[in-house]
C-alpha cells in the first residue's frame, strides 16, 4: 500500500498535489452542502470559488506582464482555492461581499510582486489577503474548512499525502505540539477535554498545518530554522495568545513566522541568462547560465527553476533541479537528462538559445558535505543523479580539500556516463576513487551491472564506517537505501537527495 502511494506521489509535482487536494476539499464541501452537512449554500460556494479563480488569474496576468516574470498558473489556482476555503462564500447579489472577496484576491496575488525583496515574496499570499480584509474591511477569515467534522477525513487524508510528499513531518508535528501545548497552558484544567476536542475537531489546525505552514516559498529551507519556524507559528496560533488587547489569528501567526523565515533563509530570486549548452552524456546536457549577482549556496543544494510556457502540461512550468556547478565557479550550471517523451518544461528548456533567461529561486537542501572533514563518505549515483556530486567534487578540487570519499556511479551504457572530466580530476588531485557500474557493455575495471550490495562490499570494505549519499532515480534511491539498511548501515548514516517537487 505504501509503495503504491509513493509511486503516485513520485509522479505528481508538489504544486499539482496541493491543487488536487484543494479541489477535492472544495468538491466535497460542495456535495455536502446539498445535504446541509456544511453551513454554506453550494451555489454560493461555487460562485465564490469561480469569482476568486477569475480575480486571482486576472490579477496575476497583469502583474506578471508589468514585472516581466513568468505567470505561474498553478500557484494562482492554489491561492484562489485556499481563499475559497477560508473566507465565507458570498451570494451573487451581495455586492459588498463580492467586493471584499475580489480585494482579498487582488491583495493576495499582488503581494507576490509588490511585497517582495530580490524578487522573492515575504508573506504567504492567502494569509496576507485575509489579514488585510479583516483589518481594512472588517471581513475576517472564518477558516470554515477546518470547522466542519464531515470534511475532517478529507482534510486529514489529503494533508498526510502532502506531508509525505514534502517530507515535512517534523514541521507539522512541532507546530501541532506547540499549538496544543500553548492551548492547554492557557486553559483551565477542568476544560482540557473541551479545548482538545475543539482544537482537533473544530479548528483550522490541520488544514493550516498541511497547506499554509508547508508553503515552501515562505518557510525556512533547512531543518533547524524550519523547526524554530514551526514553534513560533504554533505558539502564536493558540487562540488565547495576545499582546495586551491584541489577539493573534491563524493568518497573523503565519505572517509573523514568514518574517522569521525571510530573516534566516536565502534571499531573492535570480534571473539567469543562458551562456552555452554542453553535452555531458548521451541525452544529457548542461545549461550554463550567467547570474546578475553571486549565487551563495552549498554544494549539493537545489533550486526551483521557472520558465514562461505558453502551453504548460499537467506538470506545470516549475521544476526542482540540483545546482550542478560548484559554489566556487563563476557560472550556474543546470544538468538535465532528456527522455523521448519529455515534459513541456524540458521541451522549452531544450529550445533555449544563448541569451535566453530562466528564473531560479527557493534555494534549499540538506544534501551537503558534512562539517567534519574526517568523515568517511561514499557517493552512490545513478544516471544524471551524479549532478550533486559533480558540484561537491568540483568544489573540493577548487579549494584543494581532500576528504575520504569513494564514488560508485551506475550507468546504463558507456555513453551515459557524465562528468568524466570532473571525476578524473578529483581522482588525480584529491585521490577520490570512482568505481563505474555499467549495466550494458562494461569495460575492464568496471563493474558489470547495477550498484548492489555485492559492489558495495567489494569496493567499500569499511562501508559500516561511512556516511552514504545516494542520488538518482527514485526507484534506485529507495532500493539502495533498503539494501544498505539490510547490510547493517545505520539509518542516520544514509542521506538521500530529495526534491519537494519531484515528478
Amino acid at each position: 500500500m505504501i509503495k503504491t502511494i509513493d509511486r503516485f506521489l513520485d509522479h505528481q509535482t508538489m504544486y499539482r498535489l496541493v491543487l488536487y487536494y484543494l479541489i477535492a476539499l472544495l468538491g466535497t464541501a460542495f456535495v455536502l452542502g446539498f445535504f446541509k452537512l456544511v453551513p454554506h449554500d453550494p451555489v454560493a460556494l461555487a460562485f465564490t470559488a469561480g469569482l476568486m479563480l477569475a480575480a486571482c488569474w486576472i490579477t496575476n496576468r497583469i502583474f506578471a506582464v508589468v514585472f516581466q516574470v513568468p505567470a505561474n498558473n498553478e500557484s494562482v489556482y492554489i491561492t484562489a482555492l485556499i481563499l475559497a476555503l477560508i473566507l465565507d462564500p458570498v451570494a451573487a447579489t451581495d455586492l459588498k461581499g463580492i467586493g471584499a472577496v475580489v480585494l482579498a484576491c487582488v491583495w493576495a496575488i499582488s503581494s507576490k510582486f509588490i511585497l517582495a525583496i530580490g524578487r522573492k515574496h515575504l508573506f504567504n499570499p492567502a494569509a496576507l489577503g485575509v489579514a488585510l480584509t479583516a483589518l481594512l474591511l472588517d471581513q475576517p477569515a472564518t477558516w470554515w474548512v477546518g470547522g466542519n467534522l464531515p470534511l475532517l477525513p478529507v482534510v486529514l487524508a489529503g494533508g498526510l499525502l502532502i506531508v509525505r510528499k514534502l517530507r515535512r513531518l517534523d514541521l507539522v508535528v512541532i507546530f501541532i505540539a506547540v499549538a496544543l501545548a500553548m492551548t492547554l497552558s492557557t486553559t483551565e484544567p477542568s476544560q482540557y477535554a473541551t479545548a482538545l476536542t475543539e482544537t482537533l475537531g473544530s479548528s483550522p489546525l490541520f488544514f493550516f498545518a498541511f497547506v499554509m505552514l508547508t508553503e515552501p516559498l515562505t518557510a525556512p529551507t533547512t531543518r533547524l530554522p524550519r523547526i524554530a519556524f514551526a514553534a513560533i507559528v504554533g505558539f502564536l496560533f493558540a487562540p488565547n495568545i495576545h499582546v495586551g488587547s491584541f489577539y493573534f489569528t491563524p493568518e497573523l501567526a503565519l505572517l509573523t513566522g514568514n518574517l522569521f523565515a525571510f530573516a534566516v533563509s536565502p534571499k531573492g530570486r535570480f534571473v539567469l541568462t543562458l551562456e552555452r549548452v554542453e553535452q555531458s552524456a548521451v541525452d544529457s546536457y548542461d545549461f550554463v547560465f550567467r547570474s546578475p549577482r553571486k549565487l551563495a549556496f552549498q554544494a549539493g543544494q537545489y533550486l526551483e527553476w521557472t520558465l514562461g510556457l505558453d502551453r504548460p502540461d499537467n506538470r506545470g512550468n516549475r521544476r526542482f533541479f540540483t545546482v550542478a556547478s560548484a559554489p566556487t565557479e563563476g557560472s550556474v550550471r543546470l544538468g538535465v537528462k532528456f527522455y523521448p517523451k519529455s515534459s513541456a518544461f524540458k521541451q522549452a528548456l531544450g529550445t533555449m538559445k544563448p541569451g535566453s533567461t530562466i528564473h531560479a529561486s527557493q534555494l534549499a537542501g540538506d544534501f551537503i558535505l558534512p562539517a567534519n572533514l574526517e568523515t568517511k563518505i561514499a557517493f552512490l549515483a545513478g544516471g544524471i543523479g551524479i549532478t550533486p556530486f559533480r558540484s561537491m567534487l568540483q568544489y573540493l578540487v577548487d579549494i584543494h580539500e581532500k576528504r575520504p570519499i569513494i564514488v560508485l556511479y551506475g550507468a546504463e551504457t558507456q555513453q551515459d556516463i557524465a562528468y568524466r572530466d570532473v571525476l578524473d580530476t578529483a581522482k588525480r588531485e584529491l585521490g577520490v576513487r570512482t568505481v563505474l557500474a555499467v549495466a550494458k557493455g562494461a569495460e575492464r575495471g568496471q563493474y558489470p551491472g547495477y550498484i548492489d550490495a555485492r559492489l558495495v562490499r567489494l569496493a567499500i570494505p569499511d562501508y559500516l564506517e561511512r556516511t552514504f549519499y545516494i542520488s538518482g532515480p527514485q526507484a534506485m534511491v529507495k532500493a539502495l537505501r533498503g539494501k544498505l539498511l539490510a547490510m547493517g548501515v545505520r539509518r542516520s548514516k544514509i542521506k538521500v537527495d530529495y526534491f519537494p517537487g519531484f515528478a
